[in-house]
């Protein structure tokens, strides 16, 4: 696989796929890991990053489940290139600056991928499209026991793994996913909820992680604390959450149909009308009316038919500004991007299928 492979193709993540796919766009398992007496990324000195690069690039080569995996030193491709993986949820926004000797492994269909020398010195991450814990968990385990063979984990029999942060110290695990929650927002009792989540332990961000707001009714929600549980007690957990706010997001959806169809029904038609025809569009009001099209699969108003929900999924990511000009291999100014954007759009949805 090749770098420029990937802007030909979707990750798994994106196919609308999995239990509750109209809820959840994608389930994550990521699992932070240190090498031990390595100095952690932010204290570590250039030659202990290039040996923690070094010895995860020959565990990961020797890993079966990582055998055709593309490995990317980040320090040596342009800012665009960062930008676009991280759109790609491959690369967290920290490691778009490229610097401190970091590196990406990208699995086949972008499920596996590993982060070196970011906050840890390795965070590895298996996503799925809907809500997939146990499936993603059973690859973490499979592939961290794989690395963990030919590297020299931070343990403790007290504290459990070592981490760069302390609320990652114990499995390193996260778990979380990507919700869109529109009916919820409509019926504004998403703020309540959101709350009520926040008081069991888990974190609420929005779509790009840490440090972003929720845009288009998309919301990230994970665990906080990784001491004190085992990984199953933790996934159970927060897979218990997710599926009772699932279950208030379809109440909602029954109350939004029984009280505002029409209305509701006219703002999906007049978005996608938009869509159809638009000329110039920023990528903040693409996410918007996106979202409205997508609430409108969901309560039935429009058919898989009419608009297939693996494209609007596609058409989330392939109309971010980086890849708006992976695409069209140029630098785009911000006028250029809108007209881009636009032209796909209309492309992709006069075509739902093609």
């Amino acid at each position: 696989m090749k770098f420029e492979d990937l802007i030909h193709q979707s990750g798994q993540w994106l196919q609308g796929e999995g239990s509750y796919g109209e809820v959840v766009i994608s389930s994550r398992i990521r699992l932070a890991r240190n090498i031990t007496k390595i100095p952690f990324p932010q204290w570590a000195k250039k030659d202990d990053r290039e040996k923690v690069l070094s010895l995860v690039q020959e565990a990961a080569a020797k890993s079966p489940s990582l055998k055709k995996s593309l490995f990317i030193r980040l320090d040596q491709i342009p800012l665009l290139d960062r930008q676009f993986l991280a759109e790609r949820h491959l690369i967290s926004q920290e490691q778009t600056r490229g610097d401190k000797d970091r590196a990406v492994i990208i699995g086949e269909k972008e499920i596996i991928g590993v982060m070196v020398n970011e906050e840890d010195h390795l965070r590895l991450q298996i996503i799925f499209s809907g809500l997939e814990f146990h499936q993603a968990w059973e690859i973490s385990t499979k592939v961290d026991d794989e690395l963990g063979k030919n590297l020299n984990y931070a343990f403790s029999s007290k504290w459990g793994y070592l981490t760069a942060c302390p609320t990652n110290t114990g499995t390193g695990l996260r778990a979380s996913v990507l919700m869109h929650l529109p009916a919820l927002a409509l019926s504004r009792d998403i703020n309540r909820l959101l709350q009520a989540v926040a008081k069991l332990g888990l974190a609420v961000r929005g779509l790009y992680g840490e440090g972003t707001q929720a845009t288009g009714n998309y919301f990230q929600i994970s665990n906080q604390i990784c001491l004190g549980r085992t990984e199953e007690e933790l996934i159970e957990n927060i897979d218990r959450v997710i599926k009772q706010i699932i279950e208030y997001e379809q109440n909602a959806k029954k109350i939004v149909l029984d009280k505002s169809k029409s209305e509701t029904a006219d703002k999906v038609f007049r978005a996608l009308g938009i869509l159809k025809n638009v000329r110039l569009i920023s990528s903040q009001e693409t996410i918007g009316l996106l979202s409205t099209i997508r609430l409108g699969l969901a309560l039935g108003i429009i058919s898989e038919k009419e608009v297939d929900r693996k494209k609007i999924n596609e058409l989330f990511i392939i109309t971010q500004p980086a890849h708006l000009q992976k695409m069209g291999k140029k630098a785009l100014t911000p006028m250029e991007r809108d007209e881009k954007r636009a032209a796909i759009i209309r492309e992709k949805l006069a075509h739902p299928y093609g």
